[in-house]
C-alpha cells in the first residue's frame, strides 16, 4: 500500500496534526506530517510524536509501530527559529503528560519495537529516531546528515551514545564532527539501515516487517527486545541472568501453549497477548 494520506487542512480552531496517527491492526502508523517544511520538527511536531509514542505504549492491542514521513522528505531536523529560543538554563522539555520520548535518552524506554521508513533527506533527529528505533528501512536516494555541529549545537537525540555502538567508533565521528552529508548506501555499510529499498518502497517494506512482526507472539517479542536491551545497558551479566526466569514466565502463558499447538498441528498461530 501507499503511505498513509495526511490528515486534510484543517480549521483554525483544529489544525492540522503535525503527526498523523492510524491503527492497521496491531500496528500503529506515526507519520510526520509538516510537508511545506520538508518535515522540520517543530515544538509542536516533538510533543504530538511524544504524544503518540505514550498511546502506543499504552495500548495493549498495539503490538509494533511504523514510523514514516509525509511528502518528499523524512525530516530536515529541529526547526532551531522555534525550538532554539525553547532551550532555557535546564535543557528543553518535548514530553507531555502522558508521553514518552520518542529518543528515549531520559531514561523511560518503549517496551515495544518500532520500524522505521526513511526517505529524501533524513538529517540530525531523524537519524536518532532511527538509531532510537529497531528496524530502518530506507529509499536508495536517502541522503543522511548529523549536521549539529554546523549549527553550534551537539547532537542531542541519542547520535553521540547510539551511532558510536551501532557503526563504530572511526565511522560514527567521521560523520558527527564533520556534519558532512553521507548517502543510503554508507549507512547500510554502518548498519544504521537494515534494509534499502527502491524509492517509493520504503513504507510497504516497513509496513510489511512490522505485520511480520505483529503477528509473532507479543510477550516474546517484548521480552526479547527488553533483554536485548539489558544486555546493552547493563551488561551481559545481567541479561544473562534475567533469561531464564523470563523463559519459566513465557512458559506459563496462554500464547505459549497456542504456540505449541500451532507447531504439533502445523497450523498457524494467532496469539493473544497473554
Amino acid at each position: 500500500m501507499d503511505s498513509p494520506a495526511a490528515s486534510p487542512a484543517a480549521s483554525p480552531e483544529q489544525p492540522t496534526p503535525r503527526v498523523t496517527v492510524q491503527r492497521d491492526g496491531h500496528v500503529l502508523l506515526l507519520g510526520l506530517n509538516r510537508p511545506e517544511k520538508r518535515n522540520a520538527a517543530d515544538y509542536r511536531m516533538l510533543m504530538e510524536l511524544a504524544a503518540a509514542y505514550g498511546e502506543f505504549e499504552r495500548d495493549a492491542e498495539l503490538r509494533v509501530a511504523v514510523v514514516f514521513a509525509h511528502g518528499e522528505h523524512f525530516t530536515a531536523g529541529l526547526d532551531l527559529a522555534d525550538i532554539g529560543p525553547r532551550i532555557g538554563a535546564d535543557g528543553i522539555s518535548l514530553v507531555p503528560t502522558g508521553g514518552i520520548n520518542p529518543w528515549q535518552v531520559d531514561g523511560a524506554q518503549l517496551s515495544k519495537p518500532v520500524v522505521i521508513a526513511v526517505h529524501g533527506t533524513c538529517l540530525t533527529l531523524g537519524i536518532e529516531l532511527m538509531l532510537a528505533s529497531d528496524i530502518a528501512v530506507a529509499a536508495t536516494s536517502t541522503v543522511f546528515g548529523q549536521i549539529e555541529v554546523s549549527r553550534g549545537i551537539l547532537p542531542f537525540g541519542g547520535a553521540t551514545i547510539r551511532l558510536p555502538r551501532t557503526a563504530g567508533w572511526g565511522n560514527a565521528m567521521r560523520w558527527i564532527l564533520t556534519g558532512d552529508s553521507f548517502d543510503a548506501a554508507e549507512a547500510h555499510r554502518m548498519g544504521l539501515v537494515q534494509e534499502l529499498v527502491a524509492d517509493g518502497e520504503q513504507f510497504d517494506r516497513a509496513l510489511e516487517i512490522a505485520r511480520r512482526i505483529a503477528a509473532q507472539a507479543p510477550l516474546a517479542v517484548q521480552a526479547a527486545l527488553a533483554n536485548a536491551r539489558i544486555a546493552v545497558r547493563q551488561g551481559d551479566a545481567a541479561a544473562e541472568a534475567a533469561l531464564q526466569p523470563e523463559l519459566v514466565r513465557l512458559a506459563a502463558s496462554e500464547d505459549a501453549r497456542i504456540g505449541m499447538e500451532s507447531f504439533l498441528t502445523r497450523t498457524p498461530a494467532t496469539f493473544v497477548g497473554r
